[in-house]
C-alpha cells in the first residue's frame, strides 16, 4: 500500500509537468511560426470565413471543379489570408479543405474548422431551453458528447455552444438556445455542456472547442427584442450575467463570442472593459474572442466606429482576437499596423491565442483528426445517439396540467384524434440552429402516437389550421374528427420561424388562428390534451389553457413523436422542471421568479398600491420550477438542523415527501433562500440547491439537502462577493411559488 501510494504521489506530481512540458513546446512552436509571418499571414490566422466546400448539400470532392466562391476562397487559403472556416461539414472533403493550408500555403498552418452544432448535428436532440427543463445535468453533457462526436467525425473542431445567456424575457426569440432565466442551472448546464463538448482530452477527434456565447448581457436586450441595447448596473451584471460564462471558462472552455448588443452605451465587441480587463485581467482567459457573425462590422451601425478600419481597429484593441465573415481584419489590419494605429504587438497576441489553441486541438500534428468516413457513417444518426435523443426527449417533457388524472392515456380501445399544425409536420419538429439535421430521421408525433398504439385503439390526423393562418375548411374538419374522438390530441404552439435568432415577439401567446381551433375543439365537449410546441415561456389562453391536460413538448429533435408517446401512454411519466417562467400574459414580460420585493410588494388582498399590474396578480401562472407527475406527492413543512448557523458554518434543511398515488415519482426538491435584510436589495428567492429523488408509490422519503455559509454569498456594495448577519428564509418546494419556508439566524 505505501509504495501503490508512492506511485500515485508521483504520478499526482509528473502529470503537471508533463502538461507544463508541453505547453511550453507548443508556445515554442507558436513563436517561432510567428516570427516568420509576414503581417497578411498574421491576418490571415484572425479571418474567419464560411466554409463554401462543406456547406450542405457537401458542396465539393477530389476532382470536382470549384465554383467561383470555391475558387477564391482556396486562393486565399494558399495565400495565408484564412485561417478557419465555420458551418461546413463532411470527413470526404475535410481532406482536400485542409490540404491547401498545410500543403500548399507557405506556413503549412492548418485551418480550425467551425461549426454551429448548438444541439445535435444529424441527430438532433432537444433545443436547449427543453433540455434544461429535465434539470439533468448528466443528460445534458452526454448529449453535447455526442453532438461532438458527431460533429468530430464530420471534421469540425470547435462548436459554438453552449449559449449560456440568462434570459428573463421571454419575448426574446433566443431563449431557446440558452437554460432559461436562473443563474444556478444556467451556471451548472453551462459546466455540463463544455465538459461534453471538450471530453477529456481536447486532442481527440471527437472534442469540440466549446465557445460560450454570447459576451456578455445578450440576454437582457431591451423590450426582449432581438439586437437591441443592454443597460444595467455592474452590479447585475456581475451577479447574474456573467456568472455563468465564468463557470464555462472554469469548465475548460477555451475560445467564447463577443455578442451583438451594446453594453451600458460600448457595444460588447468593441469594450475592452469586457474583453480584456475581465475576461483577462481579472479571470485569466488564456482562449481567444471570436466575434459573432459581422459583429465587429455592427460597430458602424451603431455609431460607435466611423467606418470598416475604425471598425477593426476598435474591436481588435478591444480584445476580439478572430473575425467571423466580414474580412475587415484582413483588410486593414496591415495598414493599421503600419500607420501605428494598432500595435504589432496586440496582432501577435491575438495570433498567439489562435495558434496556442490550434496546439491544444493537436492539429499541428494531425490537421485531419476525426474526419473519417467510416467513422462518419458509423456514428451519424446511430441508434444510441437515437436512443439518447429519445430519452432526452422525454425527460425534457413538463406537465403543467393534469386534471381528473386524464393521463397517462390507454393504448388499447380508443379513438384519438391528433389536431393542430403540429401533427403530422416532420420539419419543425427539429428547432432553430439545427443546420445540419438528417430530416430522414425525424420522427413526427403522428408517427411516434401510431407506432405505440395497440388493439383496438386508432387514431385520426387533421391539421385544423396552419401555424399563423386558417385553412379553408380547416375548423369543420377538426371538429367532425373530435367529435368522433374518445380524447383530442392538439398540437399547437410555435413554430421555428417563431422562436429563433430575430424572432422576438410582442405577442408570446398561441397564434390567434390555432386558438381559434382549439376553441372550436373545445366546444365539442370532447377531453383535450394540448401538446404544447414552444421555445419560450409562453401566455397560454382560452381553450389551451383551460384544456385538462397540457404537456410542454419545447422542440425535442429527431425522436420527438416517440418522445411524447412515451409520456403519453404512461410507459414513462413525465419528469421535467419549468426553467423559465409562464406569465399570465405577454406584458408581464420580463417576469422571472427571483425578483426583488421592492418597497410596496405585491400583496394578494391588497389591489391598490402594491407592485403589480391591474389585471393579473404578480405571480407565473406556473411557475419556474414547476412540472407534474403521475402521481401526487405532498410535501411536509420544511425542517432545518438548527435555528441558527455560525459564522462559516452549515446547516441542513429537510422535508418528508409522500406519494399519494400509485406509481413511483420522481421529483425534484429545490431550495430556495431570501435574505431579508442586506445591505443589498435581495431577490424574493434564488435557488441554491436541487436534488431528484423517487418516491415509491403509497410511501414516503426524507430528504436532506445541505444550505451551506458559501449559499448565503451576494455581491455587496463594493461589487465584492459578502455575507452579512440576520435572518434567512429557506423553502424546500416543487417550484419558486410553492411552500411556506422556515427561518433560520446567521450569527457572527
Amino acid at each position: 500500500m505505501l509504495l501503490l501510494g508512492g506511485v500515485m504521489i508521483a504520478g499526482m506530481m509528473t502529470a503537471p509537468r508533463i502538461a507544463a512540458a508541453k505547453a511550453e513546446a507548443n508556445l515554442e512552436r507558436v513563436n517561432a511560426l510567428i516570427a516568420r509571418m509576414t503581417i497578411e499571414e498574421k491576418a490571415g490566422q484572425l479571418n474567419l470565413q464560411n466554409d463554401p466546400f462543406r456547406w450542405r448539400p457537401e458542396g465539393v470532392n477530389p476532382g470536382d471543379a470549384l465554383n467561383t466562391d470555391q475558387a477564391q476562397t482556396a486562393a486565399d487559403i494558399k495565400a495565408g489570408r484564412i485561417g478557419a472556416l465555420f458551418n461546413g461539414v463532411g470527413a470526404a472533403t475535410t481532406r482536400l479543405v485542409q490540404d491547401m493550408a498545410v500543403k500548399e500555403s507557405r506556413l503549412g498552418i492548418p485551418l480550425l474548422f467551425a461549426a454551429d452544432i448548438i444541439h445535435g448535428l444529424k441527430t438532433t436532440f432537444p433545443v436547449p431551453l427543453g433540455e434544461t427543463a429535465s434539470w439533468d445535468l448528466d443528460l445534458a453533457e452526454r448529449t453535447a458528447r455526442a453532438a461532438a462526436v458527431e460533429g468530430g467525425a464530420a471534421g469540425v473542431h470547435q462548436t459554438y455552444a453552449p449559449m449560456v445567456d440568462v434570459a428573463r424575457d421571454q419575448r426574446w426569440g433566443r431563449v431557446v438556445e440558452g437554460a432559461g432565466e436562473d443563474v444556478l442551472l444556467n451556471r451548472l448546464f453551462a459546466i455540463a455542456r463544455t465538459k461534453g463538448f471538450q471530453g477529456d482530452d481536447l486532442k481527440d477527434w471527437s472534442s469540440l472547442l466549446a465557445c460560450p456565447k454570447h459576451f456578455a448581457a445578450y440576454g437582457a436586450a431591451e423590450a426582449g427584442m432581438d439586437y437591441n441595447s443592454t443597460d444595467m448596473s455592474e452590479l447585475e451584471l456581475r451577479s447574474v450575467y456573467l456568472p455563468p460564462f465564468k463557470a464555462a471558462f472554469d469548465a475548460g472552455a477555451l475560445s467564447t463570442m463577443s455578442a451583438f448588443n451594446d453594453l451600458n452605451g460600448v457595444p460588447a465587441s468593441g469594450n475592452k472593459w469586457l474583453l480584456t480587463d475581465i475576461l483577462r485581467g481579472e479571470w485569466g482567459f488564456a482562449g481567444f474572442v471570436v466575434s459573432d457573425y459581422t459583429s465587429e462590422q455592427e460597430l458602424i451601425a451603431h455609431g460607435f466606429a466611423a467606418d470598416g478600419r475604425d471598425a477593426a481597429r476598435i474591436a481588435l484593441m478591444a480584445g476580439v482576437d478572430m473575425s467571423m465573415k466580414s474580412g475587415l481584419y484582413m483588410e486593414h489590419i496591415p495598414d493599421l499596423v503600419a500607420s501605428g494605429d494598432v500595435p504589432i504587438e496586440r496582432v501577435d497576441e491575438a495570433v498567439r491565442r489562435v495558434l496556442m489553441t490550434k496546439a491544444a486541438l493537436g492539429l499541428f500534428e494531425n490537421p485531419y483528426r476525426g474526419a473519417d468516413v467510416r467513422t462518419e457513417r458509423r456514428v451519424h444518426g446511430s441508434r444510441e445517439h437515437l436512443a439518447l435523443a429519445r430519452e432526452a426527449g422525454r425527460k425534457s417533457i413538463v406537465m403543467l396540467k393534469n386534471d381528473g388524472d386524464l393521463l397517462p392515456l390507454p393504448k388499447t380501445g380508443k379513438t384519438y384524434a391528433l389536431i393542430g399544425p403540429f401533427g403530422a409536420d416532420s420539419a419543425d419538429l427539429f428547432g432553430p440552429w439545427s443546420i445540419f439535421k438528417d430530416t430522414k430521421l425525424a420522427v413526427s408525433l403522428e408517427q411516434g402516437l401510431r407506432s405505440a398504439l395497440g388493439a383496438g385503439a386508432s387514431l385520426t390526423v387533421t391539421k385544423g389550421s396552419d401555424v399563423e393562418a386558417p385553412i379553408a375548411g380547416g375548423i369543420e374538419a377538426a371538429v367532425a374528427a373530435a367529435q368522433a374522438a374518445d380524447v383530442v390530441l392538439l398540437a399547437v404552439g410555435e413554430s421555428t420561424e417563431m422562436s429563433a435568432e430575430s424572432k422576438s415577439r410582442v405577442d408570446i401567446g398561441i397564434p390567434a388562428a390555432q386558438l381559434a381551433l382549439a376553441e372550436a375543439v373545445a366546444a365539442t365537449g370532447k377531453p383535450v390534451v394540448v401538446i404544447l410546441r414552444n421555445g419560450r415561456g409562453m401566455e397560454l389562453a382560452g381553450a389551451v389553457k383551460d384544456a385538462p391536460a397540457l404537456l410542454v413538448t419545447w422542440f425535442l429533435g429527431s425522436e420527438t413523436g416517440n418522445a411524447v408517446a412515451d409520456v403519453l401512454f404512461g410507459d414513462h411519466a413525465p419528469t421535467g422542471r419549468l426553467p423559465v417562467s409562464f406569465p399570465h400574459r405577454s406584458g408581464q414580460s420580463p417576469f422571472y421568479y427571483a425578483h426583488k420585493a421592492t418597497g410596496r410588494p405585491s400583496k394578494p388582498t391588497d389591489r391598490e398600491f402594491t407592485s403589480k399590474f391591474r389585471e393579473v396578480p404578480h405571480t407565473a401562472l406556473y411557475p419556474f420550477g414547476h412540472g407534474l407527475t403521475y402521481a401526487p406527492v405532498s410535501y411536509s413543512p420544511v425542517r432545518l438542523s438548527a435555528d441558527a448557523m455560525a459564522w462559516n458554518g452549515e446547516l441542513t434543511a429537510s422535508v418528508t415527501l409522500t406519494n399519494g398515488g400509485t406509481r413511483e415519482a420522481s421529483e425534484v426538491v429545490q431550495l430556495y433562500i431570501r435574505d431579508r435584510t442586506a445591505s443589498i436589495t435581495q431577490p424574493v428567492r434564488l435557488l441554491r440547491h436541487f436534488k431528484r429523488v423517487t418516491v415509491p408509490a403509497g410511501g414516503s422519503v426524507e430528504v436532506a439537502l445541505p444550505l451551506k455559509f458559501e449559499d448565503l454569498l451576494f455581491l455587496g456594495q463594493d461589487l465584492k462577493p459578502t455575507v452579512e448577519p440576520g435572518l434567512f428564509d429557506v423553502w424546500l418546494s416543487p417550484d419558486a411559488q410553492a411552500g411556506e419556508p422556515v427561518q433560520f439566524t446567521l450569527n457572527r
